[in-house]
Formats: structure tokens, sequence, C-alpha cells
């Protein structure tokens, strides 16, 4: 295997944390704020892009990094490594009500395609970028941003999903319609695509938007219940009103 091998354990139900165990030597990538605790033998590092392109040379690394800034991400990101004699432990914690979704690329084609905030860590060697979508309609239309993250690697990595989560195998050539914002994550072989709400009475009353993504088989997707786009937006309407209850 090219990224490192980690041991872990999901802790918790609603508010969730991924304890890692780390061999001597071993590392995990993360993204900043994060983080939650770490045991004495752990060491953090600030590192241009995701510290899988380490041999590639300064450009690779700058270009690496510079993929990130699509994504609304930072140049940078933390690794922890375990510098101490025995196994050690670092924990990172969801940053909102959800679950967080284990990814063994391995067993998933090397590649996972996801939101751009849902990823959350991974083994060190595992590459984080950047995925455009073919078709012009979902960056203008879908709500959620033309540019999706791309996991790629055959390591294990870490997603952050709000509310409940389901998965779906779909079989070559099964569709399934979703909110934009409902997608978290799917792997290489799904379609892709924005489709209208047909009917104008939908689009105006319906309350769900003009537009909703549109993912066609084969291939595995998982699906998140509450989007935190979704939440902002109630919280926000709630303040607005000055917090009074009818």
């Amino acid at each position: 295997m090219n990224a490192h091998e980690i041991d872990y354990v999901i802790h918790g139900h609603e508010m969730q944390f991924v304890e890692i165990g780390l061999d001597p030597g071993e590392s995990v990538v993360a993204e900043a704020g994060s983080f939650m605790m770490m045991d004495a033998g752990i060491q953090m590092e600030t590192i241009f892009g995701d510290g899988s392109g380490e041999n590639k040379g300064l450009m690779g690394k700058l270009f690496g990094a510079g993929k990130r800034l699509l994504t609304g991400e930072s140049l940078f990101m933390t690794v922890y490594t375990n510098r101490g004699s025995g196994k050690q432990q670092v924990s990172f914690a969801s940053p909102y009500p959800g679950k967080i979704i284990p990814l063994d690329l391995s067993d998933l084609g090397g590649k996972v395609i996801c939101q751009k905030e849902a990823f959350l860590c991974a083994a060190k060697g595992v590459s984080v970028g950047i995925e455009f979508q073919r078709k012009l309609g979902a960056g203008f239309f879908g709500g959620e941003g033309f540019i999706m993250q791309k996991i790629e690697g055959d390591g294990l990595a870490f997603v952050h999903a709000g509310g409940m989560v389901v998965e779906r195998v779909l079989q070559p050539g099964e569709l399934l319609r979703l909110d934009t914002g409902c997608l978290v994550a799917m792997t290489q072989g799904i379609e892709y695509s924005i489709e209208f709400v047909k009917g104008i009475k939908t689009a105006l009353f319906g309350g769900e938007g003009l537009f909703f993504a549109t993912l066609r088989g084969p291939g595995k997707v998982w699906v998140q219940s509450l989007p935190f786009s979704r939440l902002a937006d109630r919280m926000l309407a709630v303040a607005g009103t000055g917090g009074k209850s009818e």
C-alpha cells in the first residue's frame, strides 16, 4: 500500500469523533479545525497540500496545495505522526451533528468524489484533490458548486455528513434523484448531473428549489438527511425574527 495502514474506532452517535491508532512512524492528515485530542507521542506538522506528493518536488507540492484553494480550503493541512515507541492515538471530531463515514479506498476503486466540505481526515498517502463536473449546469444551478473534492489512493479516509446517512448501491442504469445538498459522496462510476424540476407550480411552491441532482449507476452513493446549508438557513431564518416564536 502507498498509504499508511491505520486503525480506527468511531465513538458517539449524534456528535461523533473518530479515534485513530498509529503505529510508530505512521501518520494521518486532517483539515484544520477537526483536531480533538492526541497522546503525548503524536507530533503535529503543517504541510502544503495533503502530503501525498512528497516525491513530486516543490512544484508538485505547490500545485497540489493550490488545487485546494479552488474548493475553498486552506493551502495547508496538518499531519499527525507517531514519534513514540508504542501505539499512539489521535482523535478528530465532526463539526456539527451527524455521522462520520469511513471509506476504504482500496475497496471502492481507489477514488471517491465528495462534497467540498465533507472531508475530515485520511491516512497519509491519500490524495485530496478537485473534481470538475462535466456539465456546466451542475455548477451554475446546482447550488452546491461546480467543483467537488476527490479522494484517491488505497488507504482509509473519513468524511462527515449531517443528520442520518443512507448508503445506496445503484445498479447499472439505475437512477436516483435527490436534493443537491443531500449528496455526501459517490464512487467514480456514478454519472452525476443536475436536472430541472418540471412544472412551474413545483418550482415556485414546492419548497425544494428549481433543480435536483440526478445520479445514475453503477456505483455507491452516500446521502445525508441534514445538509449543513439547510441547517444554517433555518438558523438564519430564526435569527432574523429576533428569536421570537409565534
